[in-house]
């Protein structure tokens, strides 16, 4: 497939803060390319300097080889689907979708494409229909259509999915997918969702501080993943401190492991990833590694369960059930163990003592998070924060 975008070098700011950094890449014509990451890490501006919603401060945006960087938004053969879909409340379906085309092509061919539209997104007869009258569902299919009308070359959708329930959201993912084959468009999806890009993405694009940190498909993105917060961001990881002590041989909490990689230098510091469906829970005489069970969660199709191993908690998941404070052995496959080069993520991630890094800070009164959970300030002992200064200082002023 041909290269259909491309951005060269670019960079984007705002209020002097870099929220993408020196950044290249390139989609191709009728792929699903999926932008994957937490909030905050730039997918979104991303997708709107694709758009044309915004303008890169350096670097190049191309399409078909073309620099489009000073086209506007309306020009572009490109269409968005937000997440709150932006429908008009005093048109019926027909109209919504129909709106791009009015004044434009004759009456009877927006009938006919309406109605392709319709039947794509299966809301055969619901042209009469009130949006307001619509489940969240049909109300995103209707956004979809009215994107898709005017038949534009890339579809943007920025978390189109986020505001419906589960079992309806798996659902879309495989219609959404169903109609970028049908209709052979560019899509360029946004979600920080890890399973909606497994399940629908023909590539991944993993970005996190404003930087893009691994390009692949859904199986080389989560098998063979390049760093650690990629590890951890793309299901499961249990990522240990080890050394390569030469190739296919690595050295991780007090033992020397086989395993498939080469390459590194001798006795080089590495990150060694395990994914916890790949571990074996084995009598204590057989393993590898011991650990105490600390926790077990039963999820339907397996035990989840938290082993301390050497003060490391580790996640492993099996098929059979471990009691809370047994201890077990633990043995791990050679091709179960993938090696990483240290990066800026190494130490960052640590283990499952908690899921999640907001968890460790949530009862730091020195630490204030803002409402995603992200750090944005760490204060000094007994400091206030900049939002409790302007409030103390407004106060100050009343009672002056």
């Amino acid at each position: 497939m041909n290269k259909l975008i491309e951005l060269k070098g670019v960079t984007k700011s705002f209020d002097g803060e870099v929220v993408l950094s020196d950044m290249n890449l390139y989609i191709r014509d009728k792929e699903f390319v999926t932008l994957l990451g937490p909030s905050g890490c730039g997918k979104t501006t991303t997708l709107r300097l694709i758009g044309g919603f915004e303008t890169p401060d350096t670097g190049d945006i191309l399409f078909e080889g073309k620099r489009i960087n000073d086209v506007p938004a309306y020009r572009r053969q490109v269409n968005t689907v937000f997440q709150r879909y932006a429908l008009f409340p005093h048109l019926n379906v027909f109209d919504n979708i129909a709106f791009a085309l009015k004044h434009k092509v004759p009456k009877d061919e927006i009938r006919q494409r309406v109605d392709e539209m319709l039947n794509m997104v299966a809301l055969r007869g619901f042209g009469h229909r009130n949006v307001n009258s619509l489940s969240g569902g049909q109300q995103q299919r209707v956004a979809i259509a009215r994107a898709l009308i005017n038949r534009p070359r890339v579809l943007l959708l920025d978390e189109p999915l986020g505001a419906l329930d589960l079992k309806l959201r798996k659902d879309m993912q495989f219609e959404l997918k169903n109609i970028q084959q049908a209709t052979g468009i560019t899509f360029i999806y946004v979600t920080h969702d890890q399973e909606e890009a497994l399940s629908m993405s023909d590539t991944i694009v993993v970005m996190q501080n404003g930087k893009i940190q691994q390009i692949g498909t859904p199986t080389d993105v989560y098998n063979e993943p390049k760093n650690a917060f990629v590890a951890d961001f793309i299901g499961e990881s249990n990522i240990v401190d080890g050394v390569m002590r030469e190739d296919y041989k690595v050295f991780f909490d007090g033992r020397v492991f086989d395993c498939l990689d080469r390459g590194f230098d001798k006795n080089e510091p590495v990150d060694v990833v395990i994914r916890p469906e790949d571990v074996d829970v084995v009598p204590l005489e057989k393993g590898m590694l011991r650990g105490h069970v600390t926790k077990v969660t039963f999820k339907g199709v397996h035990y989840e369960i938290i082993v301390d191993v050497n003060g490391f908690m580790w996640m492993i998941q099996t098929t059979d059930f471990v009691a809370v404070d047994s201890d077990i052995g633990i043995y791990i496959e050679p091709d179960a163990i993938h090696i990483m080069k240290k990066s800026e993520f190494s130490g960052t991630i640590g283990d499952y003592s908690s899921f999640s890094d907001e968890m460790d800070e949530i009862s730091n009164p020195d630490v204030q998070l803002d409402e995603h959970g992200n750090v944005i300030e760490r204060l000094d002992e007994g400091e206030e924060t900049d939002a409790e200064k302007t409030a103390l200082a407004a106060e100050g002023e009343e009672n002056d």
